[in-house]
């Protein structure tokens, strides 16, 4: 099962068990939702009434957990760890992977001090270690490590929840380049008549030249044909008037 169906597949599963639990019972639910292994999309369950009810209720901290794990990183979640549960182990590991691909989404060269600071790693063996176990093999990125310039260059990183006000950014993202595959469009389309029309006359170009050598050769060759013409003429009457002669 390929890891956008097992997704699919655990969204249904946890916004129906949401669906159908009070208030005052979400937050076991929640716990179990974000530390899942194979759970890295959330903005499904946050937006089913029961957890979106939660705003401004006394149990609205449920509701920003699961806010930061749609959204959020792991450093968001040490500026507000005050306010906030403390996460088990399995949130903690899930929070970091979302916090790679946070990062791979604004840059697809990632240096390793920045990875260790943004992910309170110790050192570069502990590092890659993370990236390889907890990121590469659950699938969720593909890239190349590498020790020499001390970066993780990403080659694919699978998509997090929109940010509030992200969906606009990326329609008008998309509007834009349609705008310019537009305009890039028409130059080609432009660049394509004119080199058909230089091509023809190119052709034309070289046709002239082809009957104007035609012609050269042709006048040569009358031109030539009629010195041969004269010379034998020449000859003849030479011969002739030295036969007279001996006669």
């Amino acid at each position: 099962m390929d890891i956008e169906q097992k997704q699919a597949e655990l969204i249904d599963h946890f916004v129906n068990q949401a669906s159908t639990l009070k208030a005052s019972a979400i937050w076991p639910l929640i716990i179990e939702a974000t530390s899942h292994p194979s759970l890295f999309a959330f903005s499904e369950i946050l937006s089913t009434p029961t957890v979106s009810e939660l705003e401004g209720t006394e149990n609205s901290l449920c509701l920003d957990v699961l806010r930061l794990f749609a959204h959020g990183t792991w450093s968001d979640y040490k500026s507000n760890a005050g306010r906030l549960p403390q996460l088990v182990p399995d949130q903690v590991l899930k929070l970091k992977q979302l916090t790679v691909l946070t990062l791979a989404e604004m840059n697809k060269v990632l240096p390793y001090d920045q990875l260790m600071q943004e992910l309170d790693v110790a050192n570069v063996r502990e590092l890659e270690d993370f990236l390889i176990n907890e990121c590469m093999y659950a699938g969720i990125v593909r890239g190349k490590l590498d020790q020499l310039r001390r970066c993780f260059e990403v080659q694919f990183a699978a998509g997090r929840d929109l940010r509030p006000g992200q969906l606009g950014n990326m329609l008008e993202t998309l509007s834009n380049w349609l705008a310019t595959s537009d305009n890039l469009l028409v130059s080609i389309q432009e660049k394509i008549k004119w080199a058909d029309s230089t091509s023809e006359l190119d052709k034309k170009h070289q046709k002239d030249v082809e009957d104007r050598v035609e012609e050269v050769k042709k006048s040569l060759f009358l031109k030539k044909l009629h010195t041969v013409s004269r010379q034998t003429l020449t000859s003849e009457g030479m011969r002739r008037s030295a036969l007279n002669l001996v006669e």
